[in-house]
């Protein structure tokens, strides 16, 4: 397991290197001058040069490169010109909505998912499956952000039980902030147990077709019984990948979203960020979340040999 762990490790490392030149390289060829965004079309070529040299532009690429991982390394992200803060300071402040959102849209896509995909994969063939697969499907083709404006028009402004949009903060109390993040994570919950339903149905039809599941039946064990007992925990190999996949995507996916309930989160944060050519900002942010994309599958292969003690020994 050390091995197995100290590889992944090394392989997650090299990861993040490629995707930190690849982050900066296209941040590189966008067009635009951020100095000139920033003081306007009428600032002076000596106000633009002062400004270019105070955020490190006038620098060789290869130059600024190296002070911006190096940076990365010790915790500097850098400083953002347009809030005028550290970087990890806006980070930090919008991570309290961007991580609890991203949790509770995994969790409520979960809690949908697994048990659609069990009734599914127990009822093969009949109208049940049929019904519940095409839901699934539906599910897969509607983006979300069509199923939020439909949760806010329902819950928010007919039944007027949550509210549309915003986010107060969480010093006004964990059931304040948990009602304005419910519709949010029902949006992106939805079409995530679509995709995660249609797996376990197929992992969990693969996996009733072996010989132990055969003799569990033979035995007499309830149906029940013999599907989240022995054919779940066999089957949740794909599932686990499609959940670290889906964590990853939600964390890193919400900008949609966040737009539509104005919420305060790392997706709003990048997309003013790269409005407003704050490179430093969508540097930081991107690569702070390529590592938590990183972390997540280290932690998914692990679960793999919890889950299925068969890859302990490979």
């Amino acid at each position: 397991m050390i091995a197995f762990l100290a590889k992944r490790i090394a392989v997650g490392l090299l990861t993040l290197v490629v995707a930190s030149i690849v982050v900066f390289a296209v941040l590189e060829i966008v067009p635009g001058d951020p100095a000139q965004l920033m003081l306007g079309m009428n600032a002076t070529e000596e106000a633009l040069a002062a400004l270019r040299e105070q955020m490190g532009l006038n620098q060789p690429v290869v130059t600024r490169y190296l002070a911006w991982v190096s940076g990365l390394v010790v915790g500097d992200f850098g400083r953002s010109f347009t809030y005028s803060s550290p970087v990890i300071e806006l980070v930090a402040e919008r991570a309290v909505v961007s991580l609890p959102l991203a949790l509770m849209a995994l969790i409520l896509s979960t809690a949908i998912a697994i048990p659609v995909g069990l009734f599914a994969a127990a009822r093969r063939g009949k109208a049940a499956d049929t019904l519940a697969m095409g839901a699934a499907q539906f599910g897969v083709a509607v983006p979300n952000f069509w199923f939020a404006l439909i949760l806010i028009y329902v819950f928010a402004v007919w039944l007027r039980l949550v509210p549309a949009g915003g986010f107060s903060g969480w010093e006004n109390g964990l059931l304040s902030g948990l009602r304005a993040l419910l519709l949010p994570a029902i949006a992106l919950a939805l079409p995530q147990a679509a995709i995660l339903a249609r797996v376990t149905r197929s992992a969990l039809l693969e996996v009733l077709g072996e010989d132990y599941i055969r003799t569990a039946r033979a035995k007499g064990m309830p149906r029940e019984a013999v599907l989240w007992r022995h054919a779940l925990r066999n089957a949740m190999i794909p599932v686990l990948t499609i959940l670290g996949l889906q964590f990853a995507f939600l964390l890193a996916g919400t900008i949609i979203i966040e737009n539509v309930f104005y919420l305060p989160g790392l997706g709003r944060l990048v997309f003013q960020a790269i409005t407003q050519r704050d490179l430093i900002v969508v540097e930081g942010v991107v690569m702070l979340l390529v590592a938590s994309v990183v972390i997540v599958n280290i932690l998914v292969d692990i679960c793999y040999a919890l889950v299925d003690p068969r890859l302990r020994t490979r």
